[in-house]
């Protein structure tokens, strides 16, 4: 096993170690990790490591914040050293992440949870915070020796500190009370192990924690510990660059989002948005106690962020998910009203969570009526002043624009902005993400910032090096993107008229909104409305083949953004929106495109395209 792995991680793809996304031409979601370690394991059997068969395996995941080849490979070791199912083993770049899974889990399942640990839980455990504002319950048991876990009506989680993969067989040495082993690696992530028969329902639930609060054990982490398990050695130490690459990136992001705040940088978008959400909470259980909490989405918004804040509601009686219509044919501002009228009548706290432009139809509301409607003072049903509103804006489509400034169209109300650092801040080579606030919501910045150090979410120093070289590009290449989207689109709107195209106006476009994605609805036909949507979505997929098949070096079937090059294609309903309300979905084309790739190429694609459809 050693001298294969060794071989392995000498002839390994470059992309499994500097792509966030592997392999999407071989990708069946149903099958994600199954159907990589099934292969893998095949060119185990027949000791064959060479560089072809390895690049030759399917993506492990669509997305490497859900996993990647390298992390599927370090848990395959491990699930094969303790004679356990891979499923079982699950690893994390967070250290605190995968315990809350399990008390998640046992929240629903109203059962008990005992944490046993030796020597210090990780300094960043808050114990207080995560059973006040997260609302889940626990036992903490500190031990000598393994031989004091005794029986207990309930779940045992065992924290264990380990620095390599020198002793790995972890099971042999775990009391048969113990039912997860959670073990953490300095500067790594963590691993947890769901010991036998009985533990195996919280592995669906452990990893859907980690595809939406945090991300798997990174590539370059996972090759360390793989690297110490093969002999090989690996630097683990902490990078002596963090600070410097931290505060240069505070400083980009202060000056890309004209802000003055205070900077939060995650492990990628979601695991910003989840410090967003349990931090606004803390900051709402402080000041107005009681009180119910909203959190207003879109039903249709990116499914990562519908699915999160729905997740969370449900773990706490107080919070509560509010849908707010924006797209096909829903005005923003006029659902933001009528939502707000409605939670101040509650006098509950509203927290808004939009995306502009929106995903996937690429608008953008009225900017001065949506400020008008956000700084109105409301009356609670008593004639009380109504607490005003946090405006959260996903701003992944246009990182560049300013909202939050002094003079900017949101300064008026409290406002925080976030975006997916894997889009444009990192060029794709990371899923790093942040948030920053406005004047008046600057303060909010030190609860978000709890959280996210709570959850042990904070960027890792690879992560922050990456940023550090790519956010300086990162305006140019917004425009030089859009260049080729805006010509790609006219180009399709003179090659199929009857088309319709979801993109920013020209006007829009000189007040600064310049994305690099449009949604495209194709004409169809038939006899009734299920023909006539069972040909359109037929000729969906048609169109991303082609483009797939005769450009392979270029486009992907991915759903992301922001790429140094290529181009990117994607139907939301069967990614993006993958958890969002079957009535709410959107089968249509997304494309998104980048300043670097052979526009003239695609476009004589989608003719040959058009010249099929007649």
């Amino acid at each position: 096993m050693i001298n294969y792995i060794k071989d392995v991680l000498n002839n390994m793809p470059a992309d499994w170690l500097k792509l966030t996304t592997h392999r999407l031409d071989i990708y069946n979601e149903s099958l994600a990790k199954t159907e990589f370690l099934d292969q893998f394991e095949a060119l185990y059997n027949a000791n064959n490591a060479e560089e072809a068969a390895l690049k030759a395996l399917p993506t492990a995941f669509d997305y490497i914040r859900l996993g990647h080849p390298l992390s599927c490979v370090l848990e395959w070791i491990i699930a094969r050293e303790n004679k356990l199912d891979t499923d079982s083993v699950i690893t994390f770049s967070s250290k605190i992440t995968p315990i809350l899974a399990v008390l998640r889990k046992n929240l629903f399942a109203g059962k008990n949870t005992r944490i046993v640990y030796q020597n210090e839980l990780p300094a960043c455990f808050d114990a207080e915070a995560i059973q006040s504002v997260y609302g889940y319950q626990f036992e903490l048991k500190k031990i000598n020796a393994l031989s004091e876990i005794d029986g207990f009506d309930g779940s045992t989680l065992l924290i264990s500190e380990q620095n390599d993969l020198s002793n790995i067989h972890y099971a042999d040495q775990l009391p048969e009370n113990v039912d997860f082993l959670v073990t953490i690696t300095k500067h790594l992530g963590s691993i947890i192990l769901a010991n036998g028969e009985v533990n195996k329902t919280y592995v669906s639930e452990i990893q859907h924690v980690r595809r939406r609060e945090t991300i798997s054990m990174t590539p370059s982490n996972c090759l360390v510990m793989l690297n110490k398990y093969a002999g090989i050695e690996a630097n683990e130490e902490a990078d002596e660059n963090r600070a410097s690459n931290k505060a240069t990136v505070s400083k980009l992001i202060n000056e890309i989002t004209n802000t003055q705040s205070k900077v939060a940088v995650g492990s990628s978008g979601l695991s910003i948005q989840y410090a967003i959400a349990m931090g606004l909470i803390d900051n709402a259980l402080q000041h107005y106690p009681g009180k119910e909490i909203k959190f207003v989405v879109p039903p249709n918004c990116y499914g990562g962020t519908n699915d999160q804040a729905r997740r969370v509601a449900a773990c706490l009686d107080n919070v509560e998910v509010v849908d707010l219509p924006v797209d096909s044919g829903n005005d923003m501002v006029q659902s933001i009203n009528r939502v707000l009228d409605g939670i101040a009548q509650q006098d509950a706290v509203p927290l808004i969570i939009v995306e502009i432009p929106t995903n996937p139809r690429v608008e953008v509301p009225d900017l001065q009526q949506l400020r008008e409607t956000l700084v109105k003072e409301r009356k609670t049903a008593n004639g009380e002043t109504a607490i005003d509103p946090v405006f959260i804006l996903d701003q992944t489509f246009c990182p560049n624009v300013h909202f939050l400034g002094e003079n900017d169209i949101l300064s008026p109300i409290r406002a925080i902005s976030y975006a997916s650092g894997s889009k444009f801040p990192s060029g794709g080579l990371c899923t790093s993400g942040y948030c920053v606030a406005n004047g008046r919501a600057a303060s909010l910045m030190n609860d978000i910032e709890k959280h996210l150090l709570l959850c042990d979410n904070e960027a890792t120093d690879q992560q922050y090096e990456i940023l550090a070289k790519q956010l300086p590009s990162m305006n140019q290449r917004i425009a030089d993107a859009y260049v080729n989207t805006r010509s790609f689109v006219s180009f399709i709107e003179e090659t199929l008229p009857e088309a319709k195209i979801n993109f920013v106006s020209e006007e829009l476009a000189a007040e600064g909104f310049t994305p690099s994605v449009f949604s495209l609805d194709l004409p169809t036909k038939g006899n009734t409305d299920e023909e006539r949507e069972a040909y359109k979505r037929e000729k969906n997929l048609q169109l991303i083949n082609m483009m797939i098949q005769e450009i392979p070096n270029e486009s992907k079937f991915c759903v992301s953004y922001g790429q140094l090059k290529g181009c990117y294609w994607t139907i939301p309903a069967t990614s993006t929106q993958g958890t969002t309300k079957e009535g709410d979905k959107d089968y249509i084309v997304r494309v998104s495109l980048s300043g670097n790739m052979d526009l003239d190429h695609h476009k004589k694609v989608f003719s040959a395209f058009v010249n099929e459809l007649k």
